[in-house]
């Protein structure tokens, strides 16, 4: 009997070593809330992060929200309801001017170039941006990154919001679309793959891209709350990993290759539209090598924001950029 009782002590014992063995193994897995500033084939480097595993590798799971708009993503970073927003940092600057001591910090950069295409109601092969004198533009929300950025082309082929020209900033970034097809404003401007789908359906024709036009900007990067990257440094890290390994690939990578790993994203779009839009992406140097954002281009993204005549006041770059995690 006291034979029989050894044996399953043993047994038991050997068992309980297998089930601490394998919990001991198991990394924890941490869940980050992303809210992006919209769903865009723009972002082609964060979904390959995803649809690839790379978050996973870093045992991180992501909870991806669209936010419809910069300063809906900020509202949702300050609020806690998000934990990193995705979005233009000039969010981020407007925050820090408004002397809050918990501020949103920028960590790692995604684009370097406008996302948004030109869109009129007529095909326009030899397109001049000259051509929008006098005319109307649906140009997104004043304050944001993408409508900035079209007053600053304008502006460099002569053209002045309100003087020789049009454009609308009173409709809402997810709205843009439906108030061109809808309405009887001249162009609007559209990121991808809307854009493209526009053109598709008969409603609307590609004529310029304004990325190209405007050359380097730091256009969309991560940015959280300055105690949560405080609390989160390792977290963070491992974030910004899975970003590098999406930017590598999309570098290294055919735009047939990214498509086809992007489409789980993008379920309702042809792999055809798909390649198409990366492959414009590509063209246009869309990506950085890396998520550093440099203080030159930080300035330049300020000197922009300044001729719109939205920035009363300068704000530092080590103040609202860390290049910590990338190093």
């Amino acid at each position: 009997m006291k034979k029989i009782v050894s044996l399953c002590s043993i047994v038991i014992l050997i068992f309980a070593l297998i089930i601490l063995s394998t919990a001991c193994g198991k990394q924890k897995v941490d869940k980050i809330r992303l809210c992006e500033v919209t769903h865009s084939i723009f972002y082609a480097p964060q979904y390959v992060a995803i649809n690839n595993g790379y978050f996973k590798e870093q045992d991180i799971e992501i909870e991806l929200t669209n936010g419809g708009g910069a300063d809906k993503v900020m509202t949702a970073v300050l609020s806690n309801q998000a934990d990193i927003g995705f979005m233009g940092p000039e969010a981020s600057i407007y925050v820090y001017n408004e002397g809050k001591e918990d501020h949103p910090v920028v960590f790692a950069q995604l684009t370097q170039k406008d996302g948004s295409f030109l869109v009129g109601r007529e095909p326009e092969p030899d397109f001049e941006w000259e051509n929008l004198k006098d005319k109307t533009i649906i140009g997104g929300r004043k304050g944001g990154v993408p409508e900035m950025t079209l007053e600053f082309v304008l502006k460099n082929y002569g053209l002045v919001p309100g003087e020789n020209v049009e454009v609308l900033t009173n409709v809402q970034f997810n709205l843009m679309a439906g108030a061109f097809t809808g309405g009887t404003e001249d162009y609007v401007t559209l990121f991808e793959p809307t854009a493209s789908m526009i053109e598709m359906e008969g409603s609307g024709y590609i004529v310029a891209s304004v990325g190209a036009a405007a050359g380097n900007v730091p256009y969309t990067a991560y940015t959280a709350k300055k105690s949560y990257i405080n609390k989160n440094k390792d977290l963070i890290t491992r974030f910004t990993k899975g970003i590098s390994k999406g930017l590598e690939y999309v570098h290294s990578h055919s735009a047939e290759e990214i498509a086809e790993i992007i489409k789980p994203s993008f379920p309702d779009s042809d792999i055809e539209l798909l390649t198409k839009v990366v492959e414009r992406y590509k063209q246009q140097d869309t990506w950085p090598s890396t998520p550093e954002m440099t203080e030159d281009s930080f300035n330049h993204l300020q000197d922009i924001i300044e001729m719109a005549g939205v920035l009363d006041k300068r704000a530092p770059f080590d103040d609202v950029v860390t290049n910590e995690f990338i190093k």
